[in-house]
């Protein structure tokens, strides 16, 4: 399973949880991670406030299972995702990798480290050199970290990857722009496990592909994790991308863990108004459930991570709002069921319905 913890010492909210050391299994351990950028305002576009991508991320991801990280673009998600591989530079908090603190490491220690933490990215077309072959592409990760001796060892190596995500050994002459969409993430994926990672991180991995190719990658992933005991962290923008894929799922808004719960927990008994609304966006296939049901339209745009909201960063586009409450109190994550946190002051009336949206 992945866990998160939300920390005690940000709140005096009783109904926060303790405080507790990450699970004894656990691979992956974020806390208190912020990434800030410059803002620009003000004479020649300085001084002004910071952006605050990732403001406060606490996870757990325990080694062999995957986490899903869901949120609308902007939400931070994929700069969390890269500044756990240090692609990004946090700005504060810690990034345990497998027992070694990754913020802290020097060039060489992070370069060696990084043999062991890889990402597929979203658009394979923008992350393969369209001027290498395949053979090129997988070969070059094996001589950055001198994992092969020799041609013919390479060449080896190249065919085994290539089988290993469903492509022919024939592919390996070929370039980026000879394959569709979906065998170019293949390639992508093949790329991130040529170095044998323990940790891959998959941002939007299926987003720019159609939704029968979808399911075909979604499921190499899956098949892959369990041939090779890997470690996923997935950011997707929608719930139901990660839901037959993780082992537990949270959800960020505007920077920071709004709703974190295991297995299907989230999808049966959403108790965020944030989450809530990203559930009822995801299509029923029962045609009268589908007509049935009602929709939750989001008011107004993504607030500026340069300038969130005060108390709850949802308040002002949550259809449950309570007012002076919600607008000047900010909500720590506390559990409202077993292994299920929340940050929401309300998050028991919100599930129960007692609390009926605007």
């Amino acid at each position: 399973m992945s866990v998160i913890t939300p920390d005690p010492q940000r709140s005096s909210d009783p109904g926060a949880r303790d405080a507790s050391g990450p699970p004894a299994d656990a691979l992956l351990t974020v806390r208190g991670l912020e990434v800030h950028y410059p803002g620009r305002g003000g004479l020649l576009g300085r001084g002004g406030a910071p952006v605050r991508a990732v403001d406060g991320v606490d996870l757990d991801v325990v080694r062999g299972t995957t986490l899903g990280l869901v949120g609308e673009s902007g939400c931070g998600k994929s700069t969390l995702g890269r500044a756990v591989l240090r692609l990004s530079e946090p700005t504060a908090g810690s990034v345990v990798f497998d027992g070694t603190d990754v913020t802290a490491l020097e060039r060489e220690p992070l370069r060696l480290l990084r043999r062991r933490m890889q990402m597929v990215f979203q658009d394979p077309m923008a992350s393969l050199d369209p001027r290498q072959s395949v053979q090129s592409l997988l070969v070059e990760p094996l001589v950055a970290h001198r994992l092969t001796d020799g041609r013919s060892e390479q060449e080896a190596r190249v065919r085994e990857l290539l089988d290993l995500v469903g492509l022919p050994s024939s592919a390996s002459g070929k370039y980026p722009h000879e394959f569709s969409g979906g065998q170019r993430q293949r390639l992508g994926i093949a790329r991130a496990l040529a170095v044998e990672p323990d940790l891959v991180v998959a941002d939007e991995p299926v987003s720019a592909l159609d939704v029968s190719v979808q399911a075909q990658v979604i499921n190499l992933l899956e098949d892959l994790q369990q041939r090779l005991g890997l470690t996923y962290l997935v950011i997707a923008h929608d719930l139901a991308v990660v839901r037959h894929i993780a082992d537990a799922v949270a959800v960020m808004y505007l920077g920071t863990v709004v709703e974190h719960a295991e297995g299907d927990d989230l999808y049966t008994a959403p108790a965020h108004p944030y989450t809530i609304a990203l559930m009822s966006a995801i299509p029923v296939p029962d045609p009268v459930v589908e007509d049935a049901r009602e929709r939750i339209i989001l008011r107004g745009d993504l607030p500026s991570p340069a300038a969130p909201p005060s108390g709850c960063r949802f308040h002002t586009r949550c259809p449950y709002r309570q007012a002076t409450r919600c607008d000047t109190e900010v909500p720590v994550l506390r559990e409202v069921a077993p292994g299920h946190v929340v940050a929401c002051h309300f998050a028991e009336q919100v599930a129960s319905g007692a609390i009926a949206p605007a």
